[in-house]
C-alpha cells in the first residue's frame, strides 16, 4: 500500500501535534519543552543514553501507537495487522542482516525483558547460572536479590582481577567446573573492555552450558564494526536498541534457528502481551540507519572519543577501572580528588554534566542500588551524536576536574556557563 513520505509534511504534522498538546495540556507541554532544553543545555554522559534521529522519533509518535498486535506477523490475535506485520518483518530482517543472526525477536520492551525471556526459554526456576557478580559490573538481571533473577535462579558470580580489573577467565572456568551451571552469562553494565566471547564459548562448551551474551551496552558498537560480535559465539544474545545504537528504548534478542521457537514463545505469550508496534517501527528505522557508512564512522568516533576522555580524566587524577576503555564506556573512581561518587555526581550535575554512579570491584558490599556505588560511569555516545570529537573530550575532562574542585561560588557559576556554552554549540537537534 503506497504511503506519503513527504518530509516537510511530516515535520509540519509533528509541529502541529505539539501545538495541539500545548493548547490541550499546557502543563505537560511545558515539561516536554523543558526536558528538551535540559538535554540541550547540559552534557549528557549517561552511558545508557543517546539522542535518536528525528526519523526514529517520528515512528514513535506515529499511528502505530494505536495498534494492538499480540502475536507475531501472520499469527496475530487481533485484526487489522496487515501493515504492522510488514513493519515487524522489516525490523526483523534488518536486525538479522545487521548482526549476522539467523533469528531476531524485536518485541522485548526493554533489555531486562529480553534477558527474562532468554532465561524463560533456556532455564527452569532453581537452575544454576554463572554471571558477572554485581559488585564487579553485573546487571540486576545477573542475580540481584532485588530482581527476579536472584529470586528464581541460583546465581554464582565471577569477577575481575584485583590488579588489572580485567575478567579472570581462569576463575570463570574454575567456577563453571565446580558449579556446573545450566547457563553462563557474559556482559556487564560497567566493564569498559571488549568481552572475549570465544573464551566464554570455550568455557560453556567445557561444562555443557548455554552461553547468553548480555550485549546491551556494546551492541551499537557491534553494529558499526567497532566491537566484537557475540552472535557467532553465544546461544542467545540479549540487547537494547537505545544506548549507542541510537534507537528507541527497547530490547532485542538474537539467536540461531534451533532456539527461535523457544525464544519467541518465551517473549509472547510467556513474558509479554501485545507488541508495541510504534516502538518496533522505530527499531526498524534505527537498524536501517545503523547499516549505513555514516553510522560506522559514528561508532568508531564514539570509541575514539571515549579513549581520549579516559586518558584526560586519568590526567586530571581520576582512577580508571582497567586503566582505560575499548568501548563507549568509562568507569572512574573520584576518590583521588577527595570526592565520593554520590557527592561527585551531585557536583557535576550542578555544573550541567550528567552521568551515573556505579559499583566498583572489591568495594566490600553486595551491590543492590545506587547507595552502594563508589564509582562514576560515563559514556560518549550522546556527545558523539551531537558532533563532538577529541578536542571537546579534552575540554570536558577539564570541566570535570573544575566542577569537583570549585567551592560553589563564582567559579562554579563560571564552570556551569562553560558547560552550557559547549552544549549549545553542539545541539542534539540543530534544526528544531
Amino acid at each position: 500500500m503506497p504511503v506519503s513520505t513527504e518530509p516537510s509534511a511530516a515535520a509540519a504534522a509533528a509541529l502541529a501535534d505539539f501545538e495541539a498538546l500545548r493548547r490541550q495540556d499546557p502543563e505537560l507541554a511545558e515539561i516536554l519543552s523543558g526536558e528538551l532544553n535540559r538535554q540541550s543545555d547540559s552534557l549528557q554522559l549517561i552511558a545508557a543514553e543517546n539522542f535518536t534521529s528525528p526519523a526514529v522519533l517520528a515512528a514513535l509518535g506515529s499511528a502505530l501507537a494505536n495498534k494492538y498486535a499480540e502475536g507475531y506477523p501472520g499469527a496475530r490475535h487481533h485484526g487489522g495487522c496487515e501493515l504492522v506485520d510488514v513493519a515487524e518483518r522489516i525490523a526483523v530482517d534488518r536486525a538479522k542482516a545487521l548482526f549476522g543472526a539467523e533469528h531476531a525477536n524485536v518485541q522485548p520492551h526493554s533489555g531486562s525483558s529480553a534477558v527474562l525471556a532468554a532465561y524463560a526459554a533456556l532455564l527452569r526456576p532453581g537452575d544454576t547460572v554463572l554471571a558477572m557478580g554485581l559488585p564487579h559490573g553485573g546487571h540486576l538481571t545477573h542475580g540481584s536479590p532485588a530482581n527476579f533473577s536472584g529470586r528464581w535462579f541460583d546465581f554464582v558470580g565471577y569477577g575481575v582481577d584485583a590488579d588489572s580489573g580485567l575478567i579472570d577467565h581462569e576463575q570463570v572456568r574454575a567456577l563453571a567446573r565446580t558449579h556446573k551451571p545450566k547457563a553462563i552469562v557474559c556482559g556487564s553494565i560497567s566493564y569498559p573492555r571488549h568481552i572475549d566471547y570465544a573464551a566464554f564459548r570455550a568455557i560453556a562448551d567445557d561444562v555443557g552450558a548455554y552461553l547468553i551474551a548480555d550485549a546491551a551496552h556494546p551492541i551499537g558498537l557491534v553494529a558499526g564494526g567497532a566491537a566484537p560480535n557475540p552472535v557467532p559465539y553465544a546461544d542467545v544474545v540479549c540487547a537494547t536498541t537505545h544506548k549507542v545504537l541510537r534507537g528507541p528504548r527497547g530490547g532485542l534478542i538474537l539467536c540461531g534457528e534451533d532456539l527461535a521457537e523457544r525464544i519467541d514463545r518465551a517473549v509472547f505469550p510467556f513474558t509479554q502481551g501485545g507488541a508495541q508496534m510504534h516502538t518496533i517501527a522505530a527499531k526498524a528505522v534505527a537498524f536501517g540507519e545503523a547499516a549505513t557508512p555514516g553510522y560506522t564512522a559514528y561508532a568508531h568516533q564514539v570509541v575514539a572519543n571515549a579513549k581520549v576522555l579516559a586518558d584526560c580524566l586519568a590526567g586530571e587524577g581520576f582512577h580508571l577501572t582497567t586503566g582505560g576503555t575499548d568501548t563507549h564506556l568509562i568507569a572512574a573512581d573520584p576518590a583521588p580528588l577527595d570526592a565520593d561518587a554520590r557527592t561527585a555526581r551531585g557536583l557535576l550535575a550542578g555544573a550541567g554534566i550528567v552521568l551515573d554512579t556505579c559499583a566498583l570491584p572489591y568495594g566490600g558490599a553486595v551491590y543492590v542500588g545506587v547507595g552502594d556505588a563508589r564509582g562514576l560511569r560515563l559514556g560518549t555516545a550522546a556527545l558523539t551524536t551531537q558532533g563532538m570529537r577529541e578536542a571537546e573530550m579534552a575540554r570536558i575532562a577539564g570541566l570535570f576536574s573544575a566542577a569537583l574542585r570549585e567551592d560553589g561560588g563564582e567559579r562554579a557559576v563560571r564552570v556551569r556557563e562553560e558547560v552550557r556554552d559547549l552544549a549549545r554549540r553542539f545541539p542534539p537537534y540543530p534544526d528544531r
